[in-house]
């Protein structure tokens, strides 16, 4: 189906669904890149208003990329809620964009439609969105997940501790570890990115997260980001696996560049269920994503990165996730080019990821040939604690030194808390109470004061 504008005497045609969807999108190095972007901002914003004025059902009667051809277009349509998305049904996409910003369309309306929604919806309407309206819709999404803590709750921040070593060497990553419990830090996972694939260091990283986790007491959950057959492999060790971590993409060509499939992620699941780690909940999953993946893949089918990230979310709510990470700035300037590009994608996929029912986190980051720095990044964090992200990560010093580009430290998430009065889940708030690193209202004591841990790095 053919979509058109005319703005003046120019009549603009936009062939099909994914065309229009790429000509609306905000400029974008990696749209440039495959050759799919607008060629003016007039046809930008021709393809806004005939986006606007399409139908929203119209996004299930027309695939962006054939359901006999691809795994997760036929887990979007298979899986697709029909009475959830009843209420949305005579809408167009612009006035859905209506409807979500009303004051009226609350936190439980959105939960009632997510299952309704399909990544192409999400994309959409984010396309005709202004910075702000991303922030104000995704703040009254809430995801709430559980394994040894809850996250998601209103009025909380979690953060992601991330120890990376460029040797896996096991001292620097517990004292790694200690320096970001110190800060209130590690409530969402402790997970380390290994240097390798070996699986004798794979097992050895899990047992010592473990270790720490287990001898403090500390109600967090561990995981090592390697490849999934390898926590499988792991698993069948014996190590002491709490999440699974994959990174997913939005199609099944771009997946299986990665080595997987919907059937292995399911497999590694039940593996994780069947253990039984969890003390509060049972969500196993961790999940990243990045916009420009596909594309590196070559496996976007011609389709914008930012459409095609949203379908990575479907994968995701599919095996019910603890944590779902966007690492924003993390493949380079050739897919978002400078702080401009990184900020609204975040917010784009934030936003896309919690009104799909996802628990979204963001590594606010970007490497160091990108057009960027870190006040964008300190811009980017700030907005995120507005909308209510689920967590973000934690790097000794912002830098980490192992995957080699700039994130978040554990200051930076002392700051968000800080300005936003925003606290640690609360079972781990209730530890760093107990160790003396917290007082009562869950803000952090002096360094002097918390005695319980200053000796932790002596006794690893």
């Amino acid at each position: 189906m053919a979509f058109t504008h005319t703005v003046g005497a120019r009549r603009h045609v936009f062939a099909d669904l994914h065309t229009l969807l790429a000509r609306a999108s905000p400029a974008r190095s990696g749209d440039a890149l495959a050759g799919i972007a607008a060629a003016s901002e007039e046809e930008r914003m021709a393809a806004r208003m005939a986006l606007a004025d399409m139908p929203l059902a119209h996004c299930l009667s027309e695939a962006v990329i054939p359901y006999e051809e691809d795994e997760v277009t036929r887990l979007i349509v298979d899986s697709h809620d029909a009475r959830a998305f009843a209420e949305l049904a005579s809408l167009t996409v612009g006035a859905f964009r209506d409807w979500l910003l009303r004051a009226e369309t609350d936190t439980a309306t959105l939960a009632r439609v997510a299952p309704g929604i399909t990544p192409e919806m999400a994309a959409a309407v984010s396309k005709l969105m202004r910075n702000q309206d991303l922030v104000a819709v995704a703040r009254k999404c809430r995801v709430i997940t559980s394994f040894r803590c809850t996250i998601g709750l209103p009025g909380r921040l979690s953060v992601r501790l991330q120890p990376n070593h460029p040797t896996d060497d096991a001292r620097g990553i517990a004292a790694s570890i200690v320096d970001g419990l110190l800060y209130g830090c590690g409530d969402a996972t402790i997970g380390v990115n290994p240097a390798g694939d070996n699986l004798g260091t794979i097992v050895t990283l899990l047992k010592l997260i473990d270790d720490i986790r287990s001898r403090y007491e500390v109600p967090t959950q561990s995981c090592v980001l390697t490849h999934v057959t390898n926590t499988l492999r792991a698993m069948e060790q014996g190590a002491p696996v709490d999440l699974v971590f994959q990174s997913v993409a939005g199609s099944q060509a771009a997946n299986e560049a990665f080595g997987i499939s919907l059937a292995l992620l399911d497999e590694a699941r039940q593996a994780a269920l069947s253990l039984r780690r969890g003390t509060v909940g049972h969500n196993v999953m961790y999940f990243e994503t990045g916009q420009g993946s596909a594309l590196s893949a070559n496996a976007h089918h011609g389709v914008d990165q930012q459409t095609m990230e949203a379908r990575a979310y479907a994968v995701a709510r599919r095996f019910e996730p603890l944590l779902v990470n966007t690492v924003v700035g993390f493949i380079g300037p050739e897919y978002l080019y400078d702080g401009k590009q990184i900020i609204r994608a975040g917010l784009e996929d934030h936003f896309c990821g919690k009104l799909l029912g996802v628990p979204m986190g963001c590594d606010v980051c970007y490497t160091n040939h990108a057009e960027a720095d870190q006040d964008d990044m300190d811009t980017l964090l700030t907005l995120f604690g507005v909308a209510g992200v689920n967590f973000i990560m934690g790097v000794p010093g912002a830098d980490d030194i192992m995957l080699n580009y700039q994130s978040t430290s554990f200051h930076d998430a002392l700051y968000l808390r800080e300005v936003l009065g925003l606290r640690p889940a609360p079972e781990f708030e209730q530890w760093l109470q107990k160790m003396g690193i917290a007082d009562a209202g869950g803000r952090l004591l002096e360094p002097g004061a918390r005695q319980a841990l200053l000796t932790m790095a002596d006794t690893l």
